[in-house]
């Protein structure tokens, strides 16, 4: 009896005005909603496990379930506080601050759920809408970034007017601000801008060979600000995305064959009848080659020196070594062809001609 009055009486001491028993309540009430919010958790990390194995989605267990696995530990223990310490009699500013730390908290870590939940929809619409598509790693990454940064700083509003923190002037200052900002920034806004363009209408990718002006290379970075493409001699070149939105892009990796124009000269003695028949023979050394579409050839014009031939055909490939080895063997074959024929080509030549009387030259 009297360990039993013992207890009572120390259960009924007060400290900071509230009991022992009021305490002690508060504590079993914390900790036993900190073990509820974890058998929860593991509760419905094993079902939705379940539920996924059974709709064989392996690709979303590993990333869901770790989003989930992630929420945990800081949350629920100032949920945990906040809510029993409800009934105790603090002063203001120690319930502020468990008020301000809930609120803190809890927002951080719904934020991060949200950030990983969204970069994971982002990253699966993304891959789905673009399956091949090797800028995929990048065009995530960057609008990840966009969308975390938005959450963060929605986030950040919602804290501040949960402290008490006047939002509304806080927001027409940052207002005010970004104007300034804006205006001060255009150029790296613009290169922002021109980024999305790209990632949008996709007019290269990575690995992609363009032609900026005169400029050639092999696309090795898309970027928020800047482009990276390794030019054919080996150099890195760095575009603002604003420059190549506003260029003429020649993109080479999307050619599915290549026009090929070329002329050759024969002199003015070669005969009519070799004249005539040289159109058949660069048909016959076309049509003997491989990934080679005949268009045509002409007896083009008399030059200066020669008689000009003009051959078009198309190289079945985009590869420009495929083109030069098909250029090459048309070569090899018209001189042979006109070795063995007795037709010379034309070059640049002086003919001096004697009459009697003064002479002179023409060429």
């Amino acid at each position: 009896m009297n360990n039993f009055q013992f207890i009572k009486d120390f259960l009924s001491i007060q400290i900071f005005n509230n009991t022992v028993q009021e305490y002690l309540f508060s504590v079993f009430t914390m900790v036993g909603l900190v073990l509820g919010f974890s058998i929860t958790k593991q509760i419905f990390i094993a079902r939705l496990k379940g539920w996924l194995e059974k709709a064989h989605n392996s690709s979303i267990d590993g990333i869901l379930i770790g989003v989930l696995k992630s929420f945990g530990a800081p949350a629920f223990l100032v949920t945990a506080l906040f809510i029993s310490t409800l009934s105790l009699e603090l002063q203001e500013t120690i319930r502020s601050i468990i008020r301000y730390a809930f609120v803190i908290v809890v927002t951080m870590s719904g934020l991060r759920l949200l950030q990983d939940t969204a970069a994971y929809a982002i990253e699966t619409a993304y891959r789905r809408a673009r399956p091949n598509d090797p800028t995929a790693d990048a065009a995530i990454r960057n609008l990840r970034a966009v969308v975390g940064w938005a959450l963060w700083i929605l986030g950040a509003v919602f804290i501040l007017d949960n402290l008490g923190i006047n939002v509304s002037a806080v927001v027409a200052g940052l207002g005010i601000g970004g104007i300034a900002v804006a205006m001060a920034s255009q150029a790296i806004l613009g290169d922002a801008f021109s980024a999305v363009s790209i990632f949008i209408d996709k007019p290269f990718q990575i690995g992609d060979s363009i032609s900026v002006g005169d400029l050639t290379g092999t696309v090795e970075h898309i970027g928020i600000k800047t482009t990276k493409i390794r030019s054919v001699h080996g150099e890195q070149l760095i575009f603002s995305n604003s420059d190549l939105t506003s260029s003429r892009i020649r993109n080479f990796k999307r050619m599915t064959e290549r026009r090929i124009a070329f002329e050759f000269g024969i002199v003015y003695e070669t005969s009519q009848e070799n004249v005539k028949k040289i159109p058949d023979t660069v048909r016959k050394i076309l049509a003997g080659l491989k990934d080679v579409r005949m268009d045509r050839v002409h007896f083009k014009s008399f030059g200066s020196f020669a008689l000009i031939y003009e051959v078009v055909y198309f190289v079945l490939s985009p590869d420009y070594n495929v083109y030069m080895d098909r250029q090459q063997s048309i070569n090899l074959a018209l001189k042979e062809t006109f070795d063995r024929e007795g037709i010379e080509f034309a070059y640049p030549t002086q003919k001096e001609i004697v009459v009697s009387g003064p002479s002179y030259k023409t060429t």
